[in-house]
Order: structure tokens, then C-alpha cells, then sequence
């Protein structure tokens, strides 16, 4: 331990990691005033450290190797901030075994060998945080872990990816197509040059993963549950929904059913009126929902350098005072000792209602639709055809595999068809 109070040191300057200097920086006696004793960022590794960030380093102990900060006898609490899951992995898997705690906002990293570091952190007594994981500045992890340990949970449903969820709000109040509302929104710092990750449900994927062991003790990867994106989403989808009096959310979602967990991320219709469908622009919100505790909401900016880094930053004190302390794991990382090593219900296995666009010609579309739909056991509820507009459809429950069946009977002139899961309990 430093003899000046807890040491920090920073593996990754990128847009979190220089937030996280700006709160050393700015809050400095904030930050001591509450905790008690000094906790001070003092040794920052990058492979770059010569572009200008806007913040000054002076002072802080300056590496281009994270094996130099690791082995730093000053350094109690090392933060990895580089991301992706292979060097990121090297940082927390060192600083672990050198007994020093981690703190993370790899949801990746921790998506998929977060199982690997929890047990390394439990051999040797080192804790990991990962807050800013998810939710950025949101405490909707340690909520789960902590707040709502006592209850059995049942469902929760999130809004986990501020870059989809600013495009589909922009698409319905522009009333602009997908690519338009991208672009805006790379021009806005919204979106990455390379969006891949977050509009193809990837990086809301990884989210779940982390939720689905806080919430339902379940250990799963992306992989394990079905996962799409918002590249389909057509303003003709946007109009429909509001015909319907639904809006359009990518929802990382999950429920307990007495067969197992059912998980997914998906484009949504969800019910106008519904807290969820009023969260706009890039903003997050994950509803939990309780056997005891009922429904609570957590709410607010899910991204960006200063909030993710505020979160980074909560961390370090509370793993600080447990080092203090001389206290270890005071409450394992998923708030259990015991995960489920599976659990999860296939894709297949799952039911729901569905709205059905089908890019189909006149000619007996509707009577085509109706037998093919019939032959599979899949209900009606609606088939509309407005002027202009494609046929639209929603289907009564149902499992994805019969509607899938019958869109395939309705033949290649189905091959355009788009289908979008309708949550009516929201």
C-alpha cells in the first residue's frame, strides 16, 4: 500500500481514461473529503502518450509498457481501459495475480471471460469492479448486486446502447432512413466511425451477459442467446409504429420462466406510454423487476468520457476502502458464489407476438398470407395494407420457428419480409 494513501494506476488513455485524469484532476479534494485519506492516480500507460488529450499529465509516472505499471510498488488499484479482450485481458489477468485490485469498463472483455477473471480474482483475494461496463454512469450493477440481493428477480429490460436507441429516436422525429440518422450521428460523436458493434446488437449483447449473472445467477455468452441489430429498421417500420401506438427500442431483455431464462436483444415495439418507449436520444434505462421489490427504473447517460469515467472513478473508492480496510471480495463480483452454468432457453424454445412487414405484390398477397400463417398454427391478429405502404401483419402468440415456417411457404416474394417482436407488458 502507498504510505501516502492508495495509489492508482491507468492503463489506457482514450476517451474514458483521459475522463478519469479530468476527475483526478478536477475533484481531487471531492474525492479525499469523502473517503477519508488520499487516492491518487500517480502512473498512466499508453502506447501514446504524445497526442494532446486536453488534459495535462504532469506529475503522474508516464509508461508505454502496462508490465512496468503492474509491477510499480505504488500502484494498489489498477484500471484497464484499453478494451477488446486480448491485451485488456493480459492487464487484468497480471494485476490480479500481483494482488491488486482491478477496475474495468471492458464489457467485452468481460462478456467473454468474465467467468476466468472472477475465480482468478477469488484465488488471490483481489476484487474486480466493472460498473462503467454498463449503463455508464448509471449504478443500475451495483443495484443488482447489492440493493436487490435479497429478492428474486423476474425480468429485466434495458435500453443498453445510446448510439441505436439516438437513431431510432431521430428516425421517428425526422422521419429519415436509417443511413441519414447514422451519419448524423457519427457527426455528432454519437457513433463511431465504425459502427459495427453497436448497431448489429453486439455491443448490447455484451451487456446482457454481464446483467444475466447479477440478475438470474446465470452464466452466459454473447453467443448463448439470440442477438439482432437495427440495420432493417425502415422508416415504413417507424410509421406502422406509430399507427399502433408502439415505438421502436433495441431492448436487451430477459425474464425467469419456470422452464429456464429466456434473453435476447432485439428491435422491440413496445407500448408508447411505457417508461421505457419515453427514453430518447442517446440515453440508457434498465427496468428491473422484482418478486418483492416490484419495479424499479435506472436512468441516465449511458456513454461518454465523463460519465462512464465518474463510474470508473466510484469504484476506485469503494475498492480503496476495502483495501484500507484490509478487506477483500467483501461481495463477489456478480453478488453470488454460486452461477448457474447454464439455464438459458434456445431461441426456438421462445414465444411472443410479432409485427410482419412484407415487401409483397398485389396479387393475392393477403389470401397468401393468411393460409400460409393458418398451416403453421401461427394467429392472425391484423393484416393491413395501407395506400402506399407495404402489407403489414401481427401475429397472436406464437414461436419464431412456426412464423419463420410460414413466411418461407409465402415464398421468395417474403424474402424482403421484416419482423419485429411486440412487448406488450412493459
Amino acid at each position: 500500500m502507498a504510505s501516502s494513501g492508495i495509489g492508482v494506476g491507468l492503463v489506457g488513455l482514450g476517451t474514458i481514461g483521459t475522463g478519469v485524469v479530468r476527475v483526478f484532476r478536477e475533484h481531487a479534494d471531492e474525492i479525499e473529503a469523502r473517503l477519508g485519506f488520499p487516492l491518487r492516480l500517480a502512473h498512466i500507460a499508453d502506447v501514446d502518450l504524445e497526442t494532446d488529450r486536453g488534459v495535462s499529465l504532469e506529475g503522474y509516472r508516464l509508461s508505454r509498457d502496462f508490465k512496468a505499471l503492474v509491477e510499480d510498488e505504488a500502484i494498489d488499484l489498477v484500471v484497464e481501459l484499453i478494451g477488446g479482450t486480448t491485451i485488456a485481458a493480459q492487464v487484468v489477468t497480471s494485476a490480479l495475480e500481483a494482488g491488486k485490485g482491478v477496475v474495468t469498463a471492458n464489457k467485452a472483455l468481460l462478456a467473454h471471460k468474465g467467468a476466468e477473471i472472477y475465480a482468478l480474482a477469488e484465488t488471490h483475494g483481489a476484487p474486480v469492479a466493472f460498473e462503467a461496463s454498463v449503463g455508464g454512469t448509471i449504478p443500475v450493477l451495483r443495484a443488482l448486486r447489492e440493493g436487490l440481493c435479497a429478492d428474486r428477480l423476474f425480468a429485466l429490460r434495458g435500453i443498453v446502447n445510446g448510439t441505436c436507441n439516438y437513431i431510432l429516436s431521430s428516425m421517428e422525429s425526422d422521419g429519415e432512413p436509417y443511413e441519414a440518422c447514422l451519419k448524423r450521428a457519427q457527426e455528432l460523436g454519437y457513433a463511431e466511425a465504425d459502427p459495427t458493434f453497436d448497431v448489429d446488437g453486439t455491443d448490447s449483447a455484451h451487456k446482457l451477459a454481464i446483467l444475466l449473472g447479477l440478475a438470474f445467477g446465470v452464466h452466459a455468452r454473447p453467443g448463448d442467446f439470440y442477438s439482432r441489430g437495427i440495420q432493417l429498421i425502415a422508416p415504413a417500420d417507424i410509421r406502422a409504429a406509430r399507427r399502433m401506438g408502439l415505438r421502436i427500442k433495441l431492448l436487451a431483455s430477459a425474464r425467469r420462466l419456470d422452464t429456464g431464462v429466456e434473453a435476447r436483444v432485439e428491435p422491440t415495439l413496445i407500448p408508447t406510454g411505457s417508461v421505457l418507449a419515453g427514453v430518447d436520444g442517446s440515453m440508457n434505462a434498465i427496468e428491473v423487476r422484482g418478486k418483492m421489490s416490484g419495479p424499479t427504473l435506472y436512468y441516465g447517460a449511458g456513454a461518454g468520457s465523463l460519465p462512464t469515467a465518474s463510474a470508473v472513478v466510484a469504484d476506485l473508492m469503494e475498492l480503496a476502502r476495502a483495501r484500507r480496510l484490509g478487506v477483500a471480495l467483501r461481495v463477489p463480483p456478480l453478488g453470488t458464489h454460486r452461477l448457474e452454468p447454464s439455464g438459458l432457453l434456445s431461441s426456438d424454445q421462445e414465444r411472443g407476438e410479432y409485427f410482419v412487414r412484407l415487401e409483397l405484390g398485389e396479387e393475392d398477397r393477403s389470401r397468401r398470407v393468411s393460409v400460409a400463417l393458418a398451416e403453421h398454427g401461427v394467429p392472425l391478429v391484423s393484416l393491413e395494407s395501407p395506400p402506399g405502404e407495404d402489407l403489414t401483419l401481427t401475429t397472436g402468440e406464437t414461436s419464431r420457428a412456426a412464423l419463420d415456417s410460414a413466411l418461407a411457404l409465402i415464398g421468395s416474394a417474403a424474402s424482403a419480409s421484416h419482423v419485429i417482436r411486440i412487448e406488450k407488458e412493459i
